[in-house]
C-alpha cells in the first residue's frame, strides 16, 4: 500500500491570506491620516486667510460701494474659487466661506467701514 502524501505545516491559502487585510488597512489608515496631518495646517492657514480677506473686501464692495454681490464676486484674487459669498441685508453683513475649513463674517460698521467679526478660537 502506498503512503498518504506528508501535510504541510506551512499556512498557506485563504486563512493566512485573511489576516493580512486588517494589517493593510491599518497601514493605509495611518498613511491617510499622517497625509491628512500634514497638509491640515497650510489648508487651515490659507482658507482662514482667504476668507477673511474676501468677506473684509465683499463687505466693503457691497455696502459701502453699493455693488450687487455677485458683481463683487469678481473682485476675488486668482485661486480664491473656492471661496463663497452670501450677504445678510439686515445686519449689513457677508460671509465668506471655504468649505469644511473657514469662515468669516465682516459687517458694516458705522464711522469704521466694514469689519471682520472677532475671531472665537
Amino acid at each position: 500500500m502506498a503512503k498518504p502524501a506528508p501535510r504541510s505545516t506551512a499556512r498557506t491559502g485563504p486563512a493566512r491570506r485573511g489576516r493580512r487585510w486588517p494589517i493593510v488597512l491599518l497601514i493605509v489608515l495611518l498613511a491617510v491620516a499622517a497625509l491628512a496631518y500634514a497638509y491640515r495646517a497650510p489648508i487651515a492657514g490659507y482658507g482662514n486667510a482667504g476668507t477673511a480677506y474676501s468677506a473684509r473686501v465683499a463687505c466693503s464692495c457691497r455696502f459701502v460701494a453699493g455693488r450687487d454681490l455677485d458683481d463683487c464676486g469678481k473682485d476675488q484674487l486668482p485661486g480664491m474659487e473656492l471661496v463663497m459669498l452670501s450677504e445678510d441685508e439686515e445686519a449689513k453683513s457677508v460671509t465668506a466661506t471655504f468649505p469644511l475649513v473657514a469662515s468669516d463674517t465682516a459687517r458694516l460698521k458705522d464711522g469704521y467701514g466694514c469689519v471682520l467679526d472677532p475671531w472665537e478660537g
